[in-house]
């Protein structure tokens, strides 16, 4: 009798210790729901994952906040979705405020991006010219072309920009360079992406304003001027390429939180199948 009054005891112990537990899980999860009402998603999730972490035990609680979650995770990208399309739409007025001021060259039948370049840079206006050509494409990837043209080649494959002041930027060696002739004059192009150019485009960004001199460097180095229009194509083409990578930034980031949410949405259907099914 003695040993069933104890197991009894024990028993009504233990219950008690699940009800308070639960007590104190369900507490969490009133101010998880308050938090997530209030449209603080960051701090309903905080909750709910403390449920797991200090009541581990207290499963009706945890189901309940397992629920919860996945509404608070939809609301968070519906907000970010909102937020998103707002700065995308921001982007856009940009775009539309300086695209016309460039020159947009594309071939329907073969190019799928085409690039727009700052219009006293296109090729025809710059034939039997050494010069550095700047260019984005439609999705935002900038790049600088150094062309060279001479009676000998030089064998070029980086250039360096220096200011008045001695400051300067320089390109490691090119990934893309070729060289050919036509009519006896030689013809280099070498191939610089923004973020694999040393900085190059930057500095001259930063320094639009200022006589810059370009050195090609390769088997014989060829010293030159830039000119004021080739330095306001730099700074512009630049300024064009922020506002591109943005947007494209941003669809990309658009893609994922429909990804995620539409991930969340599948979650739920299982969830509601298994409660059907039980």
């Amino acid at each position: 009798m003695k040993k069933l009054i104890i197991l009894f005891c024990g028993t009504l112990a233990l219950a008690a210790c699940g009800n308070g537990l639960e007590k104190k899980a369900n507490e969490k999860l009133m101010v998880a729901k308050a938090a997530y009402e209030r449209g603080d998603y960051e701090e309903a999730k905080l909750q709910i994952d403390s449920i797991k972490i200090l009541y581990p035990k207290a499963f009706e609680a945890r189901k309940a906040g397992q629920a919860l979650m996945l509404d608070v995770e939809t609301k968070a990208q519906q907000k970010t979705l909102a937020y998103l399309d707002s700065t995308f739409q921001a982007k856009t007025k940009e775009f539309n405020a300086i695209k016309d001021k460039f020159t947009l060259e594309k071939d329907a039948e073969y190019q799928q991006v085409g690039n727009y370049l700052w219009p006293t840079q296109t090729i025809e206006k710059n034939m039997h010219r050494s010069y550095l050509r700047f260019q984005v494409n439609e999705q935002g990837i900038m790049s600088m072309t150094s062309i060279y043209c001479g009676a000998g080649n030089i064998h070029h494959n980086k250039v360096k920009v220096i200011a008045p002041d001695g400051s300067f930027a320089e390109t490691p060696s090119s990934k893309d360079s070729y060289e050919t002739t036509d009519m006896n004059e030689k013809i280099e192009k070498a191939d610089y992406k923004l973020g694999e150019d040393g900085n190059v485009i930057e500095f001259l960004h930063l320094n639009k304003d200022k006589n810059i001199r370009v050195e090609y460097m390769g088997d014989l180095t060829y010293k030159t001027m830039m000119s004021p229009t080739d330095r306001l194509a730099a700074a512009n083409v630049y300024e064009l390429a922020q506002i591109l990578s943005a947007m494209e930034q941003i669809k990309k980031e658009q893609e994922e939180a429909n990804l995620k949410i539409g991930f969340i949405n599948k979650k739920k259907e299982r969830k509601a199948q298994e409660e059907i099914t039980d």
